[in-house]
């Protein structure tokens, strides 16, 4: 990409799709086009057609989609098969239409079938059944692979995918009722030390093994595979290494300065007991993840203190 390239980020509210607005802005991109969801409804043909035809991007970071935690997926199934298919079959073809240079697609791990062996490897793609809670997230992901495959296949499209781990970062979602497990547990530190409370109760026994990705090193990765990447198979986003839960919930404790003692509710479900993605073809690119956990969690919490009244109240920041 040189620098004066129009670049669309679809999605530039999100926690990723505004992760990567700021690193192209630190790597010297000024024409970055962006649209609210007011502005453009992603879900309709002809408001996206419309848009390429007249701002005529050359490159395309695509991380718009519609997501939710566990109860939001399994609950609202056919909007989350139907907005992420509109969403992203909309923007692969209007970009194929109006001939933009290149496309990244953003995915996710939940991809991979239920029972795949770990770590999970690209080739493990289809081979086996997916986790049903979130089958229609994950059905619509696979569409969004495919497509960008087959427009490569048909008509010579530079368009490539990528799958990343589970991330964290600056605009993250804390709603205790739809976030992930760890801005969820930076809330319930937060709010736990300031209301002087001796426990924090945590759900199963904090042996699953999880992986985490600050969201900065993600769009660095994204910005280095348009600039390095050009094969077919999509390529797995992550640090390769993963941590329990017992031990994220130690280091939130620390970070966030609590000081009471943690309570492991064992009625409750553990979920999978291990989720980690094989980055090998990653590293091999010669992109590595440059923030660690401890580094990013408090780096994280004090962006949580800085927007708090926002966060709580639903409002993105970016």
């Amino acid at each position: 990409m040189h620098k004066t390239a129009k670049i669309y980020v679809a999605g530039h509210r999100g926690m990723v799709g505004a992760a990567i607005v700021r690193r192209l802005q630190v790597e010297g991109y000024e024409n970055i086009v962006v649209r609210t969801s007011k502005e453009l409804d992603l879900r309709s043909q002809a408001a996206v057609a419309a848009f390429f035809a007249e701002e005529k991007p050359e490159y395309v970071f695509l991380a718009a989609a519609k997501v939710g935690g566990i109860i939001a997926n399994n609950t609202y199934r056919a909007e989350f098969l139907y907005d992420n298919l509109m969403i992203e079959a909309n923007i692969i073809h209007e970009a194929w239409v109006n001939g933009v240079t290149k496309l990244l697609f953003l995915g996710s791990s939940c991809i991979y079938p239920k029972l795949a062996p770990q770590p999970l490897k690209e080739e493990s793609l289809l081979t086996g059944l997916l986790e049903q809670t979130n089958e229609p997230y994950a059905i619509a992901k696979i569409a969004g692979i495919k497509l960008c495959e087959a427009y490569r296949d048909q008509y010579g499209a530079n368009f490539i995918s990528a799958m990343p781990t589970n991330l964290y970062g600056p605009n993250d979602n804390y709603d205790l009722q739809k976030s992930h497990v760890l801005p969820a547990l930076i809330r319930k530190f937060h709010e736990a030390k300031e209301a002087g409370l001796h426990e924090v109760v945590i759900w199963g026994d904090g042996s699953p093994l999880r992986e985490f990705m600050h969201v900065d090193d993600l769009a660095a990765a994204c910005t280095f595979l348009m600039h390095n990447y050009e094969d077919k198979l999509f390529v797995n986003i992550g640090v390769g290494e993963d941590v329990s839960i017992r031990e994220l919930a130690m280091i939130v404790k620390e970070a966030t300065g609590f000081e009471g003692e943690l309570v492991f509710d064992t009625t409750k479900p553990n979920g999978t007991p291990r989720k980690l993605m094989d980055v090998s073809r990653l590293h091999a690119l010669g992109y590595k993840h440059q923030i660690g956990l401890r580094e990013g969690i408090a780096s994280v919490y004090q962006d949580f203190l800085a927007n708090q009244a926002k966060y709580v109240s639903g409002e993105r920041v970016a």
